[in-house]
């Protein structure tokens, strides 16, 4: 068997992900699917969720904890009267009680959970203890104190009830679990919930309306995809732009810091070259002045 020609392309994957398996596996067919040297991704989906799963390629992976600390947004399928020990249809059901509650007190319910939180992250869940993820503790029966966590609902929103079955569309910050919206919805409504389906509508900037699943990426010819993807400076948007003369963008590109009035100290900017080519991102120092920070290859 040949084996495949990769090649150092680079940019942003909008992935339309399907139910069913784990984003590391669509990441591993993307990859191949470009022949790309290098791929990650930004913030996981568990298997039986579906939606938005944006993917870096190449250098475009050297800024992908921009979007590790981006907003989401979701809907998701929570269904009352079980619980699971995961807190999605994947775990063991640990407990079923009858359900008596109508939209109005679901709707009370959910005033609970918006705005600034504090959450108990699930056990299933790839936070690390003592340099292990929680999920694998969890898959051993062991439970670890978990300290909760300040996090932000910018967004809940019940979309339809039918007395069992909600669906709600939830804006958060990065951080939020939706499994442990769900555990603790029920919890508090007293008769025990899970999370039945995730679809993940928007991450930072990007919409899934934007997205290509797996399968029609696949029938696409190469160049077709590659008009796919976003530059790698796409991810950020966001941080001011510095424009630098060919001096200064020397100097940027062989690690040196450069000096600029009015910088503040920590801010990130995204620089570009006098031909309009991105070089990366640059820290402001203690000295005020830009120093590389994430660069992209030269040459």
């Amino acid at each position: 068997m040949n084996k495949i020609a990769r090649r150092a392309i680079s940019g942003v994957l909008l992935l339309d992900k399907a139910a069913g398996f784990t984003s590391n596996a669509a990441l591993q067919k993307a990859k191949w699917l470009y022949r790309a040297e290098k791929a990650g991704h930004t913030g996981t989906l568990d298997p039986f969720a579906t939606g938005l799963l944006p993917l870096c390629l190449g250098e475009a992976t050297k800024f992908s904890q921009f979007l590790l600390d981006a907003d989401k947004v979701y809907r998701a399928e929570i269904l009352l009267g079980v619980r699971t020990a995961s807190g999605d249809l994947d775990g063991e059901v640990i407990a079923e009680r009858p359900v008596n509650i109508d939209e109005v007190m679901l709707s009370q319910a959910l005033e609970r959970f918006r705005g600034e939180i504090e959450q108990v992250p699930p056990m299933h869940s790839a936070l690390k203890h003592a340099g292990r993820p929680l999920y694998e503790y969890a898959r051993q029966g062991i439970e670890v104190e978990r300290p909760a966590r300040r996090v932000t609902v910018y967004g809940l929103e019940l979309e339809s009830f039918d007395g069992r079955l909600a669906s709600v569309r939830v804006h958060s910050s990065k951080g939020f679990y939706v499994r442990a919206l769900a555990d603790d919805l029920g919890e508090v409504l007293g008769c025990g919930a899970h999370l039945t389906g995730l679809d993940r509508l928007k991450v930072g900037p990007y919409h899934l309306d934007d997205a290509i699943s797996l399968e029609t990426l696949a029938e696409l010819t190469e160049d077709e995809r590659d008009a796919r993807l976003l530059p790698p400076d796409n991810l950020t948007l966001d941080l001011p732009r510095l424009d630098l003369d060919l001096e200064a963008a020397w100097q940027i590109s062989h690690g040196q810091a450069i000096w600029r009035g009015g910088l503040r100290v920590g801010d990130l900017l995204r620089l570009y070259a006098p031909d309009g080519r991105f070089l990366g991102v640059a820290e402001v120092d203690q000295d005020g002045k830009a120093a590389p920070r994430r660069l992209l290859a030269s040459g």
